[in-house]
């Protein structure tokens, strides 16, 4: 592992790459905000699958990859005099010494709207305190859903939703009621199910937006949840289409119960599990 003043060399090391391409890369030249908008946001999820298998070595290469993009973006702001990478660090530094009153006390957070004799002995603790700061702000969140962005994935947006609201006491009192609320939702759309014009997206939305109220009541992650399901359906259903090949077959030819029969197969291996 490298020390600090290594990793200061190693990162003034990629501003002045990032000089370079920027003036005489073609490519690098051309680009603008709005054209590398779609590319940070696939590197993101990148980094994101990196992270949901746990290849460390490949989360290490896609974070360098997302750290391009804010040194990118740095560097257009400093073009037209607008910002800098010591700005983006600076705003940033600033922030998280305000949000973390607990760590650095009213004087290192400053201004009026500073909190003080503020404490938090666990991390539900800091989360519903970081909902009082942020409204506290100058230029943050005027109101509790303020932050969440519009882009966001619908299911992350409907955990934020619910988490933002829950910090500030709108939120079940105990977690077991949740399920009433699954069950009637659950109830709602199999009735709208049943009509020819029923409202059928909107009742399916609902009961999805309970079932993630119930995850983040139990300290799930939804997204993760369902992301591990994909990859281990994928793993699966590799496995019956390997199979079937094995056995000169195409899926497309095969029958239901054939391929239940593989896939019950399957489920009995560890990996596949």
């Amino acid at each position: 592992m490298s020390n600090r003043e290594e990793q200061l060399a190693a990162f003034g090391r990629l501003l002045d790459i990032m000089d370079t391409l920027r003036e005489k890369c073609p490519w690098d030249r051309k680009q603008t905000f709005d054209s590398l908008r779609q590319n940070t946001i696939e590197e993101t999820y990148e980094l994101a699958t990196a992270i949901s298998r746990h290849d460390m070595t490949e989360i290490s290469k896609e974070l360098g990859d997302v750290l391009l993009h804010v040194v990118f973006y740095a560097k257009m702001g400093s073009e037209t005099g607008v910002f800098d990478i010591a700005d983006v660090c600076n705003r940033l530094c600033d922030k998280l010494i305000f949000r973390h009153p607990h760590v650095y006390g009213r004087s290192a957070s400053g201004g009026e709207n500073a909190m003080q004799g503020v404490s938090a002995q666990n991390a539900e603790e800091v989360s519903h305190l970081w909902e009082q700061v942020k409204l506290k702000e100058k230029d943050g969140n005027k109101t509790v859903l303020g932050g969440i962005p519009d882009s966001l994935p619908s299911l992350v947006k409907a955990y934020r939703i619910q988490d933002k609201v829950a910090n500030v006491g709108f939120d079940w009192e105990k977690k077991e009621d949740v399920w009433a609320k699954v069950r009637e939702e659950l109830d709602e759309l199999q009735a709208e199910l049943m009509k020819e014009d029923g409202e059928k997206e909107a009742e399916f939305g609902d009961l999805l937006f309970a079932m993630i109220n119930a995850a983040r009541l139990y300290k799930i992650r939804p997204d993760n949840a369902l992301e591990q399901t994909n990859l281990k359906f994928i793993r699966r259903f590799n496995y019956v289409e390997a199979k079937a090949k094995e056995q000169g077959k195409e899926l497309k030819d095969m029958s239901l119960e054939e391929m239940e029969a593989l896939w019950q197969e399957a489920k009995t291996i560890p990996q596949q599990s």
